[in-house]
Protein backbone atom coordinates (compact mmCIF):
# COMPACT_ATOMS: atom_id res chain seq x y z
CA UNK A 1 0.00 0.00 0.00
CA UNK A 2 2.82 2.39 0.82
CA UNK A 3 4.32 1.70 -2.58
CA UNK A 4 0.99 2.49 -4.32
CA UNK A 5 -0.13 5.58 -2.41
CA UNK A 6 3.24 6.67 -1.07
CA UNK A 7 4.11 7.92 2.40
CA UNK A 8 2.69 11.18 3.65
CA UNK A 9 5.49 13.67 4.14
CA UNK A 10 5.71 15.41 7.44
CA UNK A 11 5.26 19.15 7.28
CA UNK A 12 8.22 21.22 8.28
CA UNK A 13 7.60 23.57 11.18
CA UNK A 14 7.05 27.16 10.11
CA UNK A 15 10.07 29.41 10.51
CA UNK A 16 10.24 31.48 13.61
CA UNK A 17 10.40 35.25 13.62
CA UNK A 18 14.07 35.11 14.52
CA UNK A 19 14.83 32.77 11.62
CA UNK A 20 13.03 35.05 9.15
CA UNK A 21 14.83 38.09 10.55
CA UNK A 22 18.24 36.44 10.22
CA UNK A 23 17.51 35.42 6.61
CA UNK A 24 16.44 38.93 5.64
CA UNK A 25 19.49 40.43 7.33
CA UNK A 26 21.77 38.17 5.28
CA UNK A 27 20.06 39.29 2.09
CA UNK A 28 20.46 42.90 3.15
CA UNK A 29 24.20 42.39 3.73
CA UNK A 30 24.52 40.94 0.21
CA UNK A 31 22.73 43.94 -1.30
CA UNK A 32 24.95 46.32 0.68
CA UNK A 33 28.06 44.66 -0.76
CA UNK A 34 26.74 45.09 -4.29
CA UNK A 35 25.97 48.77 -3.65
CA UNK A 36 29.53 49.32 -2.40
CA UNK A 37 30.96 47.79 -5.59
CA UNK A 38 28.74 49.99 -7.74
CA UNK A 39 29.84 53.09 -5.76
CA UNK A 40 33.47 52.23 -6.47
CA UNK A 41 32.72 51.80 -10.14
CA UNK A 42 30.90 55.13 -10.29
CA UNK A 43 33.86 56.87 -8.68
CA UNK A 44 36.15 55.44 -11.35
CA UNK A 45 33.85 56.66 -14.14
CA UNK A 46 33.73 60.14 -12.61
CA UNK A 47 37.51 60.35 -12.71
CA UNK A 48 37.56 59.22 -16.34
CA UNK A 49 34.92 61.80 -17.30
CA UNK A 50 37.03 64.56 -15.76
CA UNK A 51 40.13 63.48 -17.67
CA UNK A 52 38.35 62.91 -21.02
CA UNK A 53 37.57 65.74 -23.43
CA UNK A 54 33.99 66.26 -24.49
CA UNK A 55 33.16 63.99 -27.38
CA UNK A 56 32.15 60.42 -28.25
CA UNK A 57 34.57 58.90 -25.70
CA UNK A 58 33.22 60.97 -22.84
CA UNK A 59 29.64 60.19 -23.90
CA UNK A 60 30.39 56.46 -23.81
CA UNK A 61 31.79 56.74 -20.29
CA UNK A 62 28.73 58.71 -19.20
CA UNK A 63 26.46 56.01 -20.60
CA UNK A 64 28.26 53.32 -18.59
CA UNK A 65 28.07 55.47 -15.48
CA UNK A 66 24.35 55.95 -16.05
CA UNK A 67 23.82 52.18 -16.29
CA UNK A 68 25.72 51.62 -13.05
CA UNK A 69 23.76 54.38 -11.35
CA UNK A 70 20.48 52.72 -12.38
CA UNK A 71 21.64 49.42 -10.90
CA UNK A 72 22.64 51.19 -7.71
CA UNK A 73 19.19 52.78 -7.40
CA UNK A 74 17.57 49.38 -7.95
CA UNK A 75 19.67 47.74 -5.20
CA UNK A 76 18.99 50.66 -2.87
CA UNK A 77 15.25 50.10 -3.39
CA UNK A 78 15.68 46.41 -2.53
CA UNK A 79 17.69 47.31 0.53
CA UNK A 80 14.98 49.71 1.74
CA UNK A 81 12.36 47.01 1.21
CA UNK A 82 14.40 44.52 3.24
CA UNK A 83 14.88 47.08 6.00
CA UNK A 84 11.10 47.57 6.14
CA UNK A 85 10.54 43.83 6.38
CA UNK A 86 13.08 43.57 9.17
CA UNK A 87 11.41 46.44 11.01
CA UNK A 88 8.00 44.74 10.73
CA UNK A 89 9.42 41.47 12.02
CA UNK A 90 11.02 43.30 14.94
CA UNK A 91 7.67 44.87 15.79
CA UNK A 92 5.96 41.48 15.69
CA UNK A 93 8.71 39.96 17.84
CA UNK A 94 8.36 42.80 20.33
CA UNK A 95 4.60 42.29 20.51
CA UNK A 96 5.03 38.53 20.95
CA UNK A 97 7.53 39.03 23.76
CA UNK A 98 5.13 41.48 25.40
CA UNK A 99 2.32 38.92 25.27
CA UNK A 100 4.59 36.27 26.77
CA UNK A 101 5.56 38.61 29.57
CA UNK A 102 1.88 39.40 30.16
CA UNK A 103 1.07 35.70 30.36
CA UNK A 104 3.81 35.14 32.91
CA UNK A 105 2.65 38.16 34.91
CA UNK A 106 -0.96 36.92 34.94
CA UNK A 107 0.19 33.46 35.98
CA UNK A 108 2.30 34.90 38.80
CA UNK A 109 -0.61 37.08 39.97
CA UNK A 110 -2.97 34.10 40.00
CA UNK A 111 -0.52 32.10 42.07
CA UNK A 112 0.02 35.00 44.47
CA UNK A 113 -3.73 35.59 44.74
CA UNK A 114 -4.32 31.95 45.64
CA UNK A 115 -1.53 32.06 48.23
CA UNK A 116 -2.86 35.28 49.76
CA UNK A 117 -6.33 33.80 50.07
CA UNK A 118 -4.89 30.84 51.97
CA UNK A 119 -2.94 33.15 54.26
CA UNK A 120 -5.93 35.41 54.92
CA UNK A 121 -7.88 32.45 56.24
CA UNK A 122 -5.42 32.15 59.13
CA UNK A 123 -5.40 35.90 59.95
CA UNK A 124 -8.45 37.70 61.33
CA UNK A 125 -8.85 41.42 61.86
CA UNK A 126 -10.73 40.82 65.10
CA UNK A 127 -7.79 38.87 66.53
CA UNK A 128 -5.35 41.63 65.57
CA UNK A 129 -7.51 44.35 67.15
CA UNK A 130 -7.93 42.27 70.31
CA UNK A 131 -4.18 41.74 70.50
CA UNK A 132 -3.57 45.50 70.06
CA UNK A 133 -5.99 46.26 72.92
CA UNK A 134 -4.22 43.76 75.16
CA UNK A 135 -0.85 45.29 74.30
CA UNK A 136 -2.12 48.77 75.20
CA UNK A 137 -3.40 47.49 78.57
CA UNK A 138 -0.10 45.76 79.26
CA UNK A 139 1.90 48.89 78.42
CA UNK A 140 -0.31 51.00 80.68
CA UNK A 141 0.06 48.50 83.53
CA UNK A 142 3.82 48.41 83.00
CA UNK A 143 3.96 52.21 83.26
CA UNK A 144 2.01 52.16 86.50
CA UNK A 145 4.38 49.53 87.91
CA UNK A 146 7.45 51.58 86.97
CA UNK A 147 5.93 54.70 88.50
CA UNK A 148 5.14 52.83 91.71
CA UNK A 149 8.66 51.41 91.96
CA UNK A 150 10.15 54.87 91.37
CA UNK A 151 8.57 56.47 94.43
CA UNK A 152 10.84 57.91 97.17
CA UNK A 153 10.63 56.75 100.76
CA UNK A 154 10.66 58.82 103.99
CA UNK A 155 9.88 62.08 102.22
CA UNK A 156 7.70 64.36 104.44
CA UNK A 157 4.48 65.48 102.88
CA UNK A 158 4.36 68.87 104.65
CA UNK A 159 7.34 70.42 102.87
CA UNK A 160 6.69 73.98 101.74
CA UNK A 161 7.83 74.32 98.14
CA UNK A 162 8.08 78.13 98.43
CA UNK A 163 10.46 77.76 101.38
CA UNK A 164 12.60 75.35 99.39
CA UNK A 165 12.70 77.75 96.46
CA UNK A 166 13.84 80.56 98.82
CA UNK A 167 16.67 78.40 100.13
CA UNK A 168 17.65 77.51 96.60
CA UNK A 169 17.79 81.18 95.59
CA UNK A 170 19.92 82.02 98.64
CA UNK A 171 22.30 79.17 97.82
CA UNK A 172 22.66 80.41 94.25
CA UNK A 173 23.37 83.96 95.53
CA UNK A 174 26.10 82.67 97.87
CA UNK A 175 27.69 80.70 95.08
CA UNK A 176 27.61 83.79 92.85
CA UNK A 177 29.43 85.92 95.44
CA UNK A 178 32.10 83.28 95.88
CA UNK A 179 32.78 83.12 92.17
CA UNK A 180 33.11 86.94 91.74
CA UNK A 181 36.78 86.93 92.77
CA UNK A 182 38.62 86.10 89.51
CA UNK A 183 35.93 83.58 88.80
CA UNK A 184 37.43 81.18 91.40
CA UNK A 185 35.43 80.02 94.44
CA UNK A 186 36.78 80.93 97.84
CA UNK A 187 37.47 77.34 98.74
CA UNK A 188 39.73 77.08 95.67
CA UNK A 189 41.67 80.34 96.30
CA UNK A 190 45.15 80.05 97.88
CA UNK A 191 45.55 80.84 101.55
CA UNK A 192 46.85 84.37 102.31
CA UNK A 193 49.18 85.16 105.16
CA UNK A 194 47.52 86.93 108.05
CA UNK A 195 48.87 90.31 109.09
CA UNK A 196 49.15 90.04 112.87
CA UNK A 197 49.53 93.77 113.41
CA UNK A 198 46.50 94.49 111.24
CA UNK A 199 44.38 92.01 113.18
CA UNK A 200 45.55 93.31 116.63
CA UNK A 201 45.33 97.03 115.60
CA UNK A 202 48.53 97.84 117.56
CA UNK A 203 49.62 101.52 117.77
CA UNK A 204 52.66 102.62 115.82
CA UNK A 205 56.01 102.88 117.59
CA UNK A 206 57.11 106.36 118.87
CA UNK A 207 59.52 108.34 116.77
CA UNK A 208 61.99 109.01 119.66
CA UNK A 209 64.77 106.72 120.62
CA UNK A 210 63.57 104.91 123.72
CA UNK A 211 65.86 102.88 125.88
CA UNK A 212 65.07 99.29 125.50
CA UNK A 213 66.05 97.20 128.51
CA UNK A 214 68.41 94.49 127.63
CA UNK A 215 66.98 91.07 127.50
CA UNK A 216 68.89 88.53 129.47
CA UNK A 217 69.46 85.43 127.64
CA UNK A 218 68.34 82.35 129.43
CA UNK A 219 70.62 79.46 129.63
CA UNK A 220 69.40 76.32 128.12
CA UNK A 221 69.91 72.71 129.04
CA UNK A 222 71.30 69.98 126.85
CA UNK A 223 68.07 69.64 124.91
CA UNK A 224 67.78 73.38 124.16
CA UNK A 225 65.00 74.01 126.73
CA UNK A 226 65.13 76.89 129.26
CA UNK A 227 67.00 75.95 132.39
CA UNK A 228 64.99 75.73 135.61
CA UNK A 229 66.23 77.99 138.48
CA UNK A 230 67.92 76.22 141.34
CA UNK A 231 65.62 77.84 143.89
CA UNK A 232 62.64 76.08 142.40
CA UNK A 233 64.55 72.85 142.46
CA UNK A 234 65.28 73.22 146.18
CA UNK A 235 61.64 73.74 147.00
Amino acid sequence: MKRVFGVKKEKEPPPSIQDATDKINKRGETVDEKIKKLDAELSRYKEQIKKTRPGPAQDAIKARAMRVLKQKRMYEGQRDMLYNQTFNLDQVAFAAEGIKDAQQTVSALKSANKELKGMMKTVKIQDIESMQDEMMDLMETSGEIQESLGRSYNVPDDIDEEELMGELDALEADMGMETESDGVPSYLQPDREHDVEEELNLPSAPSGHAAVPPVRAQAGDELGLPAVPRASIRG
